[in-house]
């Protein structure tokens, strides 16, 4: 019976335990038979110094021994011939015990392992799990909770989902994310806050925002950072109040001379925004990063659906306190359902580097992605943006958004890209469930990776796709 690991763990101290028992008595036969060869006369190990000294100075003038020695030698081969089989027989009899005493050990070991179960912490759970055998989970929890990552971000423990507000601030990358404190599975969430210089080593910080309002009791949820001209920040995300309703709501750092920017102040104000007219009470999230328009007010989208058509909502404002809904969509397609996590942000047409989200002109395309909750996917239209009527127009509708092109094709969502204006360029997060089960994430204690897609976007051109 094949036991795992624990076997090992529990025969190999026995296993130690016998072999330095016979050890001992191997080495005695052992070196017996490595002198009886090495050396033809034994008489040779007991010669005083002085026939030594004479043996080492001869040369191949010496003369031969007479018949006499070569008789003596002649019986004294004869008890090194006995004394090698007397120490072959000594040798075969000491692995004979070692052999039995192995055994018997492994006997006891086999019966002892079942006792050894290894302790595995669960919590209540949602979902269909896995109806693979139980062991061969415990062994697949085991191998991925001693897994390291060196690139990819996740939490110390339990679920993470959706980035939210990213940006670089004084020196610090900043991630935050949902982040689920007390269970692998989905539940009430909190933002999570990270911060690296390199966007590879992360230090760990407290919460940023918790569900302590009653605009957000049911959940902190996605949201996006805005760098305004003087260095100021806000951060616009998505709550649920005990009733099932989203809202929209306004945070910002408490004390901006710190680059970790470690504590948060909710506006006084808030909810900033309830669902419009038609729209479900759960069906208007994820606000995007603002951008500034000519006229020198901001706007920012949000997404939702009505029917089975995904649309875009624009709203605009001056302060970030009052919003104005705007009366054209930034754009809809019809059968894609509900847009989730809308980014808008322009890509140059002759440049390398990334822009700033507010940047327009004729040499500039406007990428418009949304994250398909049906689908679970990131799709991607390229297209202009006219500030002016409020509209984004994709460059080919055969591959319109949520038909045409994707961020990538495995298990990516709810990505959020901002312009990294310390090294000029526009840095995408998203997120991963892998493909482990939830029964499996409950075990191992943790769920969901952020992947770094890309170092920035590079740019693109008529008919093409985002270059990476």
């Amino acid at each position: 019976m094949v036991h795992g690991p624990w076997m090992a763990v529990k025969i190999l101290p026995k296993l130690f335990h016998a072999l330095s028992l016979n050890c001992q008595l191997l080495f005695l036969p052992l070196k017996l038979i490595l002198i009886i060869s090495h050396y033809p006369n034994l008489h040779h190990l007991y010669m005083d110094n002085s026939i030594k000294d004479d043996v080492e100075d001869a040369n191949c003038n010496t003369p031969l021994l007479d018949q006499t020695t070569r008789k003596n030698n002649y019986y004294k081969s004869s008890s090194r011939s006995v004394l090698l089989i007397f120490a072959g027989v000594v040798l075969v009899l000491c692995i004979v015990s070692m052999v039995l005493m192995v055994n018997h050990n492994n006997h006891t070991s086999e019966s002892d392992v079942h006792h050894i179960q290894p302790k595995l912490e669960t919590v209540e759970s949602q979902g269909v799990v896995s109806e693979r055998d139980d062991s061969e989970k415990d062994d697949e929890v085991r191998l991925l909770s001693s897994q390291p990552f060196g690139f990819h971000f996740r939490p110390h423990k339990y679920l993470m989902t959706d980035p939210s507000g990213p940006m670089f601030y004084k020196g610090w990358y900043h991630l935050f994310f949902q982040h689920n404190v007390n269970a692998a599975v989905w539940g009430i969430f909190v933002w999570g806050h990270a911060v690296s210089r390199d966007l590879i080593n992360w230090l760990y910080l407290p919460p940023a925002l918790e569900p302590d309002k009653w605009y957000d009791l049911i959940g902190v949820w996605t949201g996006s950072a805005t760098i305004l001209p003087n260095g100021s920040i806000v951060m616009l995300y998505t709550g649920g109040t005990k009733d099932s309703v989203q809202t929209i709501a306004l945070a910002y750092p408490a004390d901006l001379s710190d680059p970790l920017l470690i504590n948060w102040v909710k506006h006084s104000g808030n909810p900033l925004l309830f669902p419009p007219a038609g729209i479900g009470p759960m069906q208007f999230r994820d606000p995007s990063t603002a951008w500034l328009t000519p006229n020198g007010t901001w706007r920012m989208a949000i997404g939702t659906k009505y029917n089975t058509t995904g649309i875009s909502f624009v709203f605009e404002t001056k302060d970030f306190t009052k919003f104005t809904l705007l009366d054209e969509l930034l754009h809809q397609v019809q059968g894609t359902g509900i847009w989730e996590c809308i980014d808008l942000y322009p890509v140059s047409l002759t440049d390398m580097n990334g822009l700033d989200t507010s940047v327009n002109g004729p040499q500039v395309k406007h990428i418009l992605k949304v994250s398909l909750e049906e689908q679970q996917g990131d799709f991607y239209g390229i297209g202009n943006y006219d500030v002016i009527k409020d509209i984004w127009t994709p460059d080919d509708p055969e591959v319109d958004v949520g038909f045409g092109l994707r961020y990538d094709y495995g298990r990516f969502y709810a990505s959020k890209s901002f312009y990294d204006h310390n090294k000029l360029r526009r840095v995408l997060w998203g997120f991963s469930r892998e493909c482990d089960t939830e029964d499996a994430d409950v075990k191992k204690g943790w769920a969901s990776l952020q992947f770094l897609y890309g170092w920035y976007f590079a740019g693109c051109s008529e008919g093409d796709h985002i270059r990476q």
